[in-house]
């Protein structure tokens, strides 16, 4: 169906690496792969194996959730697109501490992947429209083209 590849951090994974929770969601514990370290991973490669056939109108869509918080939407792959490096925008910790009874189980991270239709995605990658997005504010914010361009490509 899909793999998941670390950079610099992991070997090729498939999805057996994942829990499956019913027939079109499965969530990787980062607790298990990196213990309290998630943060420490900024980016993961997912990629549509060979075999697998993704229906022309959905999406394997990727989402983090850090303990304590809802699942943040990163990007997706399509068979236009069967293979993607997401940035993983991990949430700053608040500093602070979850009171959770003994008998529970430990928080952690989590990445999900997600069967979803294509039209119902925002964007394939989030975190590059944002780059984007910051710089063209910062074109904007620039000093050189707050004049005419005419008079920019005269000088």
């Amino acid at each position: 169906m899909f793999g998941v590849v670390f950079p610099n951090r992991s070997f090729p994974m498939d999805i057996s690496a994942f829990s499956q929770i019913d027939t079109s969601h499965w969530v990787l514990d980062m607790n298990t792969f990196v213990g309290e370290a998630y943060d420490q991973i900024r980016e993961m490669c997912i990629f549509l194996l060979n075999n697998f056939t993704l229906p022309p109108d959905k999406a394997l869509a990727v989402y983090i959730q850090s303990p304590g918080s809802q699942f943040l939407f990163c990007g997706a792959v399509t068979l236009a697109r069967p293979s993607a490096v997401l940035t993983l925008p991990w949430p700053e910790p608040s500093g602070q501490m979850q009171l959770m009874p003994t008998d529970s189980a430990p928080v952690s991270a989590k990445i999900g992947v997600s069967v979803e239709d294509l039209a119902s995605l925002q964007s394939l990658d989030v975190t590059a429209e944002k780059r984007i997005e910051r710089l063209a504010l910062k074109v904007d914010g620039s000093r050189s083209f707050r004049r005419k361009p005419s008079v920019i490509l005269n000088t």
